[in-house]
């Protein structure tokens, strides 16, 4: 019998790629959406409504959930959004929401449904982070502290839930031609003089990233095959060039720190 699988943030990007080729395989596919009423009829699975920064929806899906199904075997983390800017031009409270989504409201999320996976003594938590929560780029500060984060307490919590036979796993794509940088928020509303003649510099390496980036379906493929395998793996990073920049921030790092500074002062 194939697999139940929830998506959070199914109705664009990875999460809307993955859900359908999931659901192409025969998989059992339930996806989430803060608004599922305007994508729920163009869609092949079912999309509940769930908005990961609001604890109340957090309790409603979660008792609305096991109205549709019997059994969850994965859970695809995958809701999040992105702020960019210089750091010290982004405003706390700015800073503070992009937490509250990516990070804590994976969290919350997870814990909610934690239960059900513990009384079945099986699972798989599959995470979507991305190659920042690794390294440490320019202009993508509160996003690259926010998949900080989750690695960290991920990377804590597949210890305590190995007894009860839940695997965790993060998958860390690099840029991928998705709606992420589209839907970015940034942070415009506090320019500093200072930093004039860098920002301009750093938004113009940021958009080349963008431009040049890979299309996504080797993500899809790679979260398709750690369900498919039942991997142990924790850290999954996907893109052509994932090895050699963790390489070279591991045991080259002058030439990794190196390289960041010279794209920037190279971007037109």
């Amino acid at each position: 019998m194939k697999k139940t699988i929830l998506i959070t943030g199914a109705s664009s990007g990875f999460g809307l790629m993955l859900a359908k080729n999931l659901h192409q395989q025969g998989f059992n596919v339930i996806g989430t959406s803060r608004t599922p009423e305007k994508h729920a009829a163009q869609l092949p699975f079912k999309l509940l409504e769930l908005d990961v920064d609001n604890d109340v929806s957090i309790k409603r899906f979660t008792e609305n959930l096991f109205q549709h199904i019997k059994h969850l075997d994965v859970l695809v983390n995958n809701a999040g959004y992105m702020v960019t800017g210089i750091a010290e031009e982004t405003p706390v409270e700015l800073g503070r929401q992009q937490f509250e989504t990516n990070f804590w409201g994976t969290v919350k999320v997870t814990n909610a449904l934690l239960p059900y996976f513990r009384r079945q003594k099986q699972g798989q938590i599959i995470t979507v982070s991305s190659i920042v929560g690794l390294i440490g780029p320019p202009n993508l500060s509160f996003y690259t502290a926010s998949k900080h984060a989750v690695q960290g307490y991920f990377k804590s919590l597949r210890f305590e839930l190995d007894q009860f036979n839940i695997k965790v796993n993060m998958v860390e794509p690099v840029w991928f031609k998705t709606n992420l940088a589209v839907n970015a928020i940034p942070a415009t509303n506090n320019r500093i003089a200072d930093y004039d003649a860098y920002r301009t510099k750093v938004n113009a390496a940021t958009q080349k990233g963008i431009d040049e980036a890979e299309e996504p379906g080797a993500v899809v493929e790679r979260i398709r095959a750690l369900i498919e395998t039942k991997s142990s793996k924790f850290s999954n990073p996907v893109g052509k060039m994932t090895g050699m920049i963790l390489f070279l921030q591991s045991y080259m790092p002058k030439m990794f720190e190196g390289s960041i500074l010279r794209s920037v002062q190279s971007a037109k």
